[in-house]
């Protein structure tokens, strides 16, 4: 599957995090969400983010250019139409989602595979609101998105194998190191990440250390 256009649903930290990356790497976006202000403040976002990244002399002025000339802002869900692949990252509230994949599935053209950034909600229960359950999956990018390499795959009881496939292609096409996963509460990365987390905690108030020389550990750790 060629994917060309692809659309974000949410601009906020992970939203316009995800826009960014899939534009520099040379897809079209439609970057999408309720209110045009959440949109301009995303784009503003990405904008310093991109500007950073050309001070670090990671990227050129006119890479920055070129990728900002990618990405479209919407307000409309009908506006996600001609989308191959779309990323929903809006607000974690599993009615808002169902109702959102619903919608989704009669916009989208049969072929788009729609996909999630949920760290929680079933992949199954998600994909169960379309008609298209073999073409949704998870795709849990890591804050902050630009930053982080990890993406984590995360397979619905009904998803195909050529959808994990082409999601695996999709996040190395974007230079992020794929992990797949099955589709059980926590997926892998928050399995993982929790216990240390409590364990942090724990470690604090035995006063093992210091609570700046656990953030350090913490960080580096993750």
């Amino acid at each position: 599957m060629d994917i060309k256009k692809v659309g974000v649903i949410g601009s906020g930290t992970m939203g316009n995090g995800i826009a960014h990356v899939f534009a520099q790497s040379g897809y079209d976006v439609t970057l999408l969400d309720i209110k045009q202000e959440f949109l301009d403040r995303g784009l503003a976002t990405i904008t310093k983010n991109l500007d950073r990244q050309v001070k670090k002399e990671k990227i050129s002025n006119a890479e920055k250019a070129a990728t900002l000339d990618r990405i479209s802002l919407s307000t409309e869900l009908q506006d996600l139409s001609e989308c191959d692949f779309v990323v929903e990252a809006a607000t974690e509230n599993r009615a808002l989602k169902f109702q959102l994949f619903n919608d989704l599935d009669g916009i989208l053209n049969t072929a788009a595979i729609l996909s999630t950034n949920t760290s929680s909600i079933s992949i199954t229960e998600l994909a169960a609101q379309t008609r298209r359950p073999e073409k949704v999956i998870g795709m849990h990018f890591m804050n902050p998105v630009p930053m982080m390499k990890l993406v984590e795959i995360i397979r619905g009881h009904a998803c195909s194998d050529e959808t994990v496939a082409i999601t695996v292609d999709l996040a190395k096409a974007l230079s992020k190191i794929p992990v797949e996963a099955n589709d059980y509460p926590g997926f892998v990365a928050n399995r993982i990440i929790m216990p240390m987390i409590n364990e942090a905690v724990f470690a604090l108030m035995e006063g093992v250390a210091t609570r700046d020389a656990i953030d350090e550990i913490m960080h580096l750790g993750l």
